[in-house]
């Protein structure tokens, strides 16, 4: 152990009496010193009777003062600004009530100069303690742990940079050393923010890297875009230094340690989304203390709302999962993570209606959130009678029973490929949002969801990307103008917990999606992530538009109306919908062409439901070879 970790440890022992000691002994030497100096360090003898009562007032007044206000109860190594602030009004409250004292108490012709001078040197005298108590130790913990500690520098001077700034400074197992912040403004440049120097901007980082053999670069910029986030990568990358990032500030409000969470530049730091507010009031009153069930539970949307559902602290949670093993990994990270949220995983599918009506007969859930469907888009142009029965009856299916089980909300995740679809995924979601408009009409409020692409999610284009430049590459994209709506799992998972609280049933709710990104600029940000750069070490390729894609997806479109609600981030779409008698006439007839699998019927009466949809050319192909024959069924298939 060194000797001032030795001396950190016997004042912890110790720390009180010490404090009381220091104190005590600084009110008593304020008071010394101010008759010295009032005299010019040559006192009088008839002055010694007012030392006297100087003294014994000053040190009995302030010493009561300071522990009213526990001025002794604070640590040192760790004294703020609003520390000496409280200070600086304990010493001039003690002073004031000394004052009335010594005029009550003293004799006449107390010298009326030295209250100021008490005061001041007292005041200066019990914060000057504090602060070289903070010196002494903040320079033992640089001796002790430099050899261990990164060359750092912050990019970012505003409240994030300050923040961590700080915390890196006063928690010795952070092993960063800052050598100072890198900041795009000019006007900081040459500053010193707590006595470290603004170095430059970030077109300086790679010059500033080499000329202080920098580590390590820590991103504090809480308000970036995603393009800024974007030029911050590059000028990271190009410098050579490791570089991490903080999250933004609202986590900091949340009483999170910011420094704690320094983590890797993450895809999702480069949309540049702001963070979701949410009315966690609302989303509590439709969940706390009751039972809800989440279909799709072992999924990627359908886990995470089970853990965002978790948070508001129901009743409990039912996970309905077909899939056995997924099941039972989200089974055990729920008891893992919420130890005292039941959570009932239940095998079973949406397709069946005898499993449904038994698990809602047992758990009576008052909410239900249907995650489960297929929805990855090439797959299911080729498999187009299962995305019916699973996407459009499994939905079916889940929304009567929920009915006749005195279910109160049913929220359906939707998508934005159910807007103008262009493939049999999309024209199957669509005709579940018109099954949901048209079945509102009894006590449980049903509400659709509509949002993009979520990153990470199962499916998506990250985890391939990530597995593509695992392996050298090539990173294939379709298209070079390819360009999808993102949002984070979480958020998008927050934001249907909010759309329910909102919605009134028998509407569609939609998600602000930000900005579209473009995907071949989504693969060279994954690229950069990985330290590598895009077309020199890792190639990009584009193969072409798969089967049932579009270049762009939309949210609404122009058959529907947008209505804004209380939260930003979500609207509602009042459009076309269907009523009950015509959706179960679809639906008898969708199911009759289930079962006699004929590709073409089936194309023909989704056109026919959802009138904005464009069969795929893969699709309209796999018709036209065994109807060649049938040219009015080939028309109608091909649509106006």
């Amino acid at each position: 152990m060194s000797k001032t970790n030795f001396i950190m440890q016997r004042f912890m022992t110790m720390h009180r009496p010490v404090v009381w000691l220091a104190q005590v002994g600084m009110f008593a030497l304020s008071a010394l010193a101010a008759f010295l100096l009032r005299f010019d360090f040559i006192l009088p003898p008839n002055q010694l009777k007012f030392l006297f009562y100087g003294l014994s007032i000053w040190v009995v007044v302030k010493a009561v003062v300071f522990f009213a206000a526990k001025l002794d109860r604070g640590l040192w190594r760790y004294v703020s600004l609003q520390d000496l602030i409280r200070v600086g009004v304990g010493n001039l409250a003690g002073s004031a009530i000394a004052c009335v004292c010594i005029l009550w108490l003293a004799p006449a012709g107390f010298p009326r100069s030295i209250y100021v001078l008490d005061l001041m040197i007292c005041f200066l005298g019990t914060i000057g303690l504090r602060v070289a108590v903070r010196m002494v130790l903040e320079a033992g913990k640089h001796r002790t742990i430099l050899c261990s500690e990164k060359l750092t520098l912050i990019y970012g001077t505003g409240g994030a940079g300050t923040s961590l700034l700080r915390e890196i400074q006063n928690n010795s197992r952070l092993p960063y050393r800052v050598l100072g912040f890198v900041d795009d403004r000019v006007d900081r440049h040459g500053l010193r923010l707590a006595g470290v120097p603004v170095l430059g901007g970030g077109n300086d980082l790679a010059s500033i890297v080499n000329a202080h053999k920098v580590e390590m670069i820590l991103i504090a910029i809480s308000s970036a875009s995603g393009s800024e986030m974007t030029r911050i990568l590059e000028l990271c990358n190009a410098s050579g230094a490791e570089y991490k990032t903080i999250p933004g500030l609202g986590d900091v409000v949340e009483g999170k340690a910011l420094a704690g969470q320094i983590r890797e530049v993450a895809v999702e730091d480069l949309l540049g989304r702001r963070p979701v507010r949410l009315e966690e009031d609302q989303i509590r009153f439709t969940l706390e203390g009751k039972l809800v069930m989440v279909t799709g539970a072992a999924g990627s949307i359908g886990s995470e709302l089970c853990r965002q559902i978790a948070r508001f602290r129901p009743a409990g949670i039912v996970g309905f999962e077909i899939a056995e093993s997924p099941l039972f990994e989200i089974d055990r990270e729920m008891k893992a993570l919420y130890p005292s949220i039941p959570f009932y995983p239940e095998i079973g599918s949406v397709q069946n209606r005898a499993r449904l009506d038994d698990v809602l007969q047992q758990y009576h859930p008052s909410v239900i959130y249907h995650a489960a469907a297929y929805k990855h888009v090439p797959l299911m142009e080729t498999h187009v009678f299962e995305a019916i029965e699973n996407n459009v009856f499994g939905t079916y299916n889940v929304a009567v029973a929920a009915a006749e089980h005195g279910v109160e909300d049913f929220v359906m995740i939707s998508s934005d490929k159910a807007v103008r679809p262009t493939n049999v995924m999309g024209a199957s979601k669509r005709v579940s949002e018109l099954v949901l408009l048209a079945l509102q009409n009894g006590r449980t409020k049903y509400v659709a969801v509509r949002f993009g692409n979520v990153l990470g999610s199962n499916g998506s284009v990250v985890p391939i990307f990530k597995k593509q430049i695992s392996a050298g590459g090539p990173v294939t994209v379709t298209h070079p103008e390819m360009r999808r709506f993102f949002m984070t799992i979480p958020e998008a998972c927050q934001l249907v917990l909010q759309a329910n609280a909102i919605g009134k049933g028998g509407q569609i709710c939609v998600l602000d999606m930000g900005e579209p990104v473009k995907i071949v600029d989504l693969a060279r940000n994954l690229i950069l992530l990985s330290g590598l750069r895009p077309d020199k070490d890792i190639k990009i390729e584009f193969s072409g538009m798969r089967p049932g894609e579009k270049l762009y997806e939309e949210i609404n479109s122009l058959l529907e109306d947008t209505v804004p609600t209380e939260h930003e981030k979500v609207r509602i779409f009042v459009g076309t919908s269907m009523p009950e008698k015509d959706a179960e006439s679809w639906l008898d007839s969708l199911h009759e062409i289930c079962l006699t699998r004929d590709t073409g019927r089936l194309v023909v009466a989704l056109k026919e439901i959802v009138l904005d949809y464009s069969p795929s050319t893969h699709l309209l192909k796999r018709v036209i070879q065994p109807r060649a024959q049938h040219p009015v069924t080939l028309a109608a298939a091909v649509g106006d």
